[in-house]
């Protein structure tokens, strides 16, 4: 019996129909956001598919305010707005009428995305007393020595 139950719950977990596939919509690592689509059959009518989302969110705990400065105040206050974690900046190649033209994606292109924990394709650094001959020098020290350095 425990066998039998056992493959019960395995085979319960591999999706039956390929339209079950989550699509990953946004993985912004710099604000800890997954959110994840996946069309579903509705609950209230089971003959229409309904569009179901996921937001997942992870608050990283003791997040700096400004997180290249160790001994700034921890953040207190996150702000997720959908539409800035949604933004895509990279411009596309628009056939208007005949012309090509550069159109960008995003509304808050110009503005600079507030990270909540490093994110890794970016060098942060901090500057970090150094005793050199009997004299503090600051020099600036790698926060994310695989994204500062290429080896």
């Amino acid at each position: 019996a425990l066998a039998v139950s056992l493959g019960i719950i395995l085979v319960a977990g591999y999706p039956l129909d390929p339209r079950d596939e989550e699509y990953v919509l946004v993985n912004n690592k710099c604000q800890c956001v997954t959110m994840t689509s996946k069309i579903v059959q509705s609950k209230e009518d089971p003959d229409q598919e309904v569009l179901e989302r996921h937001i997942r969110i992870i608050v990283p705990l003791k997040a700096r305010e400004n997180i290249s400065d160790p001994l700034s105040p921890l953040r207190t206050k996150f702000v997720y707005r959908i539409s800035e974690l949604c933004r895509n900046c990279n411009p596309v190649e628009v056939d208007l009428g005949g012309r090509i033209v550069q159109a960008q994606q995003g509304n808050f292109c110009d503005e600079p995305q507030t990270c909540y924990t490093y994110d890794r394709e970016q060098c942060y650094s901090s500057p970090v007393p150094f005793l050199y001959h009997g004299e503090v020098k600051y020099v600036p020290a790698a926060l994310t020595p695989t994204s500062c350095y290429a080896d």
